[in-house]
C-alpha cells in the first residue's frame, strides 16, 4: 500500500459506500487510506455511528502497523457518515455493500441511482447474486458492474470484477484502474452464478462441512490438510467462520437453486445457523472464537 495520502489518478476522488458493516467499512477504509474522500450512508443514525467507529478503528490499526503515513486527522477529515442519500450526488463511484439479499439490494441500488450524477459509476459488492439481474434496477446499466471485495478487505489482495452484457468497456477499464490504485489485483469474470471465487470457494467449503458431518476428520485437521497440503492461507472451515455461516448458507442456497444438487447445503450448516452458531461474529461456528 502506498504511504502517499494523495489520491492517485487511478482512483475516484469521491467515493460513496452504501452500508457500513464489516464489508462496507473495509471498502471505505481501502479507498480512504489511498487518498479518496469517502462517505458511508447507513439506514439510521445508530448504524452510521457504528460504521464510523469501525472505519476509525481500522484506520488507527493501519497507522499503528505503519501501513499508511501522515497525520491521522488528515486521513479522517476525508471520511464521513450520513443517513442522507443525497450525499451520493457528489460521488464519482458508489459501492453498494448491503446484506446479501436480492430484494434488499435491488431496492438499495434503485435508491442510490436516483441520486447519482450522470457521470458516476455504480458497483455492487455482491458475492453471488446475478449482477445482470441487479442491473435491471438502475437507469444506466452500462456504468454498473460487480466489485466483489474479500473479507478482510485491508488484508485481501484480490477484487473480483464482475461484468455483464451491458457493462461498457469504459466502465471495465475504470474498474481495473481502481483496483490497481488500491494496490490489489483484479480478476475479471463474466456474470454467472457464484462468479469464480464464490463458486469454487463454496464448493470446497461444503465438502469440508460434509466431511465434518460424516466424522471423516475434525474441522482443524481438514483445514490443516488444505493449508499444509494445498497452500491455502486459511482452511475452508475457518474461512467459513470468518465469512459467516449464515452468509455461506445464503450463497449455497442460491447456487443450489441455479446450479443444482452439488451445491445443496449440508444439514450441519443449516443446524449451526439455526442454533445461532454463525462463526467469528457470534463467537462460535466450526471453531470457538470466544
Amino acid at each position: 500500500m502506498s504511504n502517499d495520502p494523495t489520491p492517485t489518478a487511478l482512483l475516484p476522488t469521491t467515493v460513496g459506500v452504501l452500508g457500513g458493516g464489516r464489508m462496507g467499512a473495509g471498502i471505505a477504509h481501502a479507498f480512504l487510506i489511498h487518498g479518496s474522500k469517502v462517505t458511508i450512508i447507513e439506514r439510521d443514525e445508530e448504524a452510521a455511528r457504528g460504521a464510523h467507529e469501525r472505519v476509525v478503528a481500522s484506520v488507527d490499526a493501519s497507522i499503528n502497523r505503519g501501513v499508511i503515513a501522515g497525520d491521522r486527522n488528515d486521513v479522517l477529515q476525508r471520511f464521513g457518515t450520513s443517513v442522507d442519500y443525497a450525499k451520493f450526488a457528489s460521488c464519482d463511484l458508489v459501492v453498494e455493500a448491503v446484506p446479501e439479499d436480492e430484494e434488499l439490494k435491488n431496492a438499495a441500488l434503485s435508491a442510490v441511482a436516483d441520486h447519482l450524477s450522470p457521470h458516476a459509476y455504480l458497483a455492487t459488492n455482491t458475492s453471488s447474486l446475478s449482477v445482470s439481474g441487479l442491473a435491471q434496477s438502475i437507469p444506466r446499466p452500462e456504468q454498473f458492474l460487480g466489485l466483489h471485495f474479500f473479507n478482510p478487505v485491508p488484508a485481501s489482495m484480490l477484487i473480483e470484477v464482475v461484468i455483464t452484457e451491458t457493462t461498457s468497456d469504459e466502465t471495465l477499464a475504470a474498474a481495473r484502474q481502481w483496483v490497481a490504485g488500491l494496490g490489489k489485483t483484479a480478476v475479471v469474470v463474466r456474470d454467472a452464478p457464484g462468479f469464480a471465487s464464490s463458486r469454487l470457494g463454496v464448493a470446497i467449503a461444503l465438502e469440508a462441512m460434509r466431511m465434518v458431518e460424516e466424522e471423516v476428520a475434525s474441522a482443524e485437521d481438514i483445514d490443516n490438510a488444505m493449508v499444509l497440503g494445498y497452500k491455502h492461507p486459511v482452511g475452508p472451515l475457518r474461512t467459513t467462520d470468518i465469512v459467516g455461516l449464515d452468509v455461506r448458507l445464503g450463497i449455497a442456497e442460491y447456487l443450489h437453486s441455479t446450479l443444482g444438487e452439488r451445491f445443496a447445503p449440508p444439514q450441519i450448516l443449516r443446524d449451526k445457523v439455526a442454533a445461532g452458531e454463525l462463526g467469528r461474529k457470534s463467537g462460535k461456528g466450526y471453531y470457538d472464537w470466544r
